[in-house]
């Protein structure tokens, strides 16, 4: 599963990412879903997630839910659509036709951080990864479609609606995720690890393959593998200043991805349209490195 996010509310330029997107005009997403600042409620939050409350009611609105129904009522392109326009049906209810469907409580999406990757911070639990946004999936395919809400912080405080995906591969890994043992991403080669008290353990293959075909590697071992695969292309590196896409770069390698995502702004390389109800398909290339 491809994606792309929105830049705002977020301190740290964002690794690159295969995508392509489904850009929808400026003004008609900024009307689903603004940032949102509620105070936790009572009972039990998920551990180490700011604001839960406040994701929570944000995955439950209507507003989410509407855009969702957006996402699903745009079909998915065919062969060399890339490029061309799709547009949002014309209807009071972006929901009518649109089979019943509800939003799963948001799960923890973590990457790679910063400190360690550069090698600044110990190789310990506590300072591989980051809490990066939050992703929620649909409680069921909607038409043999699945999606993904991806939620990103908000300065200040909450969150805001950052994107909807096709494909549910980011909530299922982080589903994955169990008390003292984070799952996060790698998203530069589409890896998913459990992080363990000593040791990473790959989720899928991409991951195995970055560990060398290896089941388990010790954190000092992974630490060397990501500093020497990233550490000189982070923002604000030379690699960064040279334009290669927010300091991971787009250099010529790979094959274009071909998942759609619905965003709210123009970050990772999005393209936003200047009219709303209007869906822009573009391609993007990922790096192999």
């Amino acid at each position: 599963m491809h994606e792309t996010r929105t830049t705002g509310g977020r301190a740290t330029a964002r690794p690159s990412r295969p995508a392509t997107v489904l850009a929808v005009g400026a003004a008609a997403l900024l009307a689903l879903a603004g940032p949102v600042h509620a105070a936790p409620a009572g009972g039990p939050l998920p551990r180490d997630i700011p604001d839960y409350q406040a994701a929570l009611d944000l995955v439950k609105s209507a507003d989410v839910h509407d855009a969702v129904c957006r996402f699903l009522s745009v079909p998915l392109p065919q062969g060399n659509a890339a490029g061309d326009v799709q547009r949002i049906p014309d209807q009071a209810d972006p929901c009518q036709g649109v089979p019943a469907f509800t939003v799963n409580d948001p799960l923890a999406l973590n990457e790679l951080a910063p400190g360690f990757v550069a090698g600044t911070l110990p190789p310990i639990p506590a300072s591989v990864v980051q809490l990066s946004g939050l992703v929620s999936g649909l409680n069921a395919p909607v038409n043999g479609r699945k999606a993904t809400v991806m939620l990103a912080p908000t300065d200040g405080g909450g969150w805001h609606l950052a994107a909807v995906r096709d494909g549910d591969g980011d909530a299922a890994y982080a589903g994955k995720a169990t008390p003292g043992a984070p799952v996060f991403s790698e998203p530069q080669i589409r890896g998913w690890y459990q992080l363990g008290l000593t040791s990473v353990q790959p989720l899928n293959d991409q991951a195995r393959q970055g560990l060398n075909g290896q089941d388990s590697v010790p954190l000092g071992d992974y630490q060397k593998l990501v500093k020497a695969r990233y550490a000189d292309k982070q923002p604000g590196s030379a690699y960064d200043t040279a334009g290669m896409s927010s300091g991971y770069g787009s250099a010529p390698a790979a094959a274009p991805s071909s998942t759609p995502a619905l965003v709210g702004g123009a970050g990772a390389g999005a393209a936003v349209g200047l009219a709303g109800a209007v869906f822009v398909v573009r391609r993007r290339r990922r790096t192999a490195d």
